[in-house]
């Protein structure tokens, strides 16, 4: 009788807990990069996804920049990454290489629009040696040269400087009384195009060694720094890092700024007199440009690959990346919606809608952008050495020397 008592209660349990378990909802995960302000336009995101899927609810994660490598570091450990994740610059390499994101090649070759939404060699920027895609783009910035047209005509120059040599002339003719010719952003790489122009590279082609200690990085450093002593350059270009060197050039004491897009629209922001009839936008000599983007990929630990790409392509698709555009004033390299927000804001927005144009172009002239797992310890090895010559406070060719050795030493570690 106890036998068939406990038999009873064993089956109802098992019961119960098969409708229970039936009856419980598949879920994925979203992480994004610092954007609480953007849950409204996720929520939309969220709704269309589940009208496809609505057996899966979605959870939605945003970590500060300073969190979310450890998040989801974290996250990788436990075996319980979040499906669908927003990285940015390239980070995503690291991951790639350790088998942690999903090849998203097999789905871009099967879904020409999806595959087809975006701009002209933007899937490249996600994409390695072994032609696999990791990433697809959200949203993306790069620098380009801000031009004080005021201080530009009160120092009778009538063009935009075709070389560094010019660069540093005319930073130095409009230097003085307070105000210095040129500031750059140092973030991320993106004070490399003064090296690029130069014809430096920051490692060799197979990304083994460093490729900087040349006699025309040292001419380069030496003169950046001779620059900065005089105040030609302005030394929150070594020492800031956002607010700072954007508040300088939002005071309107500063020639030419080397910056991402969206650092010319944060000081806009501040200062009235940032407009078309004040500011222009060029490349930089050579064209050269370094990224500052985000873009979004699946982790490969994910149960459900097939609906976090799902997710994605809503995410990319021209209704919301149009939201995005509009929203942050971001390029999306969705061709589709980056033509149709630029030409919208010709007429009232000229300078905005120049910039943004110009941003999306030259797409192939990249540089200060390494696909590789060690990026960012390349990176602090070279800044380490490097920022302290550019300030006067170490000698440049020791500084490159000791670089190159911090570098390649990072590059045959583990």
């Amino acid at each position: 009788m106890l036998r068939k008592l406990v038999t009873g209660l064993l089956s109802a349990a098992i019961g119960i807990a098969m409708v229970s378990g039936a009856g419980a909802a598949e879920k994925i995960t979203v992480l994004t990069w610092n954007l609480p302000v953007y849950g409204e336009k996720i929520d939309g995101w969220i709704k269309e996804f589940k009208q496809k899927h609505p057996d899966i609810d979605v959870e939605w994660i945003d970590k500060k920049g300073t969190e979310w490598p450890t998040f989801y570091q974290t996250q990788l450990a436990a075996g319980t990454p979040p499906d669908v994740v927003n990285i940015q610059g390239a980070l995503w390499a690291e991951y790639a290489a350790n088998g942690q994101l999903l090849d998203l090649t097999p789905y871009l070759q099967k879904d020409a629009d999806f595959a087809g939404r975006f701009a002209d060699g933007a899937l490249d920027l996600w994409k390695t040696a072994d032609g696999k895609t990791w990433m697809v783009p959200w949203y993306f910035n790069r620098t380009l040269l801000y031009l004080n047209k005021k201080m530009l005509s009160a120092a009778g120059i009538a063009a935009a400087p075709a070389s560094f040599a010019e660069l540093m002339a005319d930073a130095r003719k409009m230097t003085g009384e307070g105000k210095s010719g040129f500031l750059t952003t140092n973030f991320d790489w993106l004070y490399w195009p003064l090296f690029k122009m130069n014809g430096v590279d920051i490692l060799s082609g197979d990304l083994s060694k460093a490729a900087f200690n040349t006699p025309e990085a040292r001419s380069t450093l030496v003169a950046l720094a001779e620059a900065t002593k005089s105040g030609a350059i302005n030394n929150i270009s070594w020492t800031g890092r956002w607010v700072e060197p954007n508040t300088a050039f939002a005071a309107g004491n500063v020639g030419m700024y080397l910056a991402p897009n969206s650092a010319l629209f944060w000081a806009a922001s501040k200062a009235d007199w940032i407009n078309e009839k004040n500011v222009d936008v060029v490349d930089p000599p050579g064209d050269w440009s370094v990224p500052n983007h985000h873009g979004w990929g699946v982790s490969k630990a994910s149960k459900h690959a097939d609906a976090a790409v799902d997710l994605i392509k809503i995410a990319t698709s021209d209704k919301w990346q149009r939201t995005m555009a509009e929203t942050f004033s971001v390029l999306t390299l969705n061709k589709r919606v980056d033509e149709s927000v630029i030409a919208s804001l010709k007429t009232d927005a000229p300078l905005k809608a120049k910039v943004l144009e110009l941003a999306g172009s030259k797409l192939d002239k990249i540089v200060g952008y390494l696909k590789t797992p060690k990026e960012q310890r390349v990176k602090d090895a070279f800044w380490s050495s490097v920022q302290p010559a550019l300030l006067g406070q170490a000698d440049p060719n020791t500084a490159l020397g000791q670089a190159e050795g911090k570098v390649n030493r990072v590059l045959t570690s583990r």
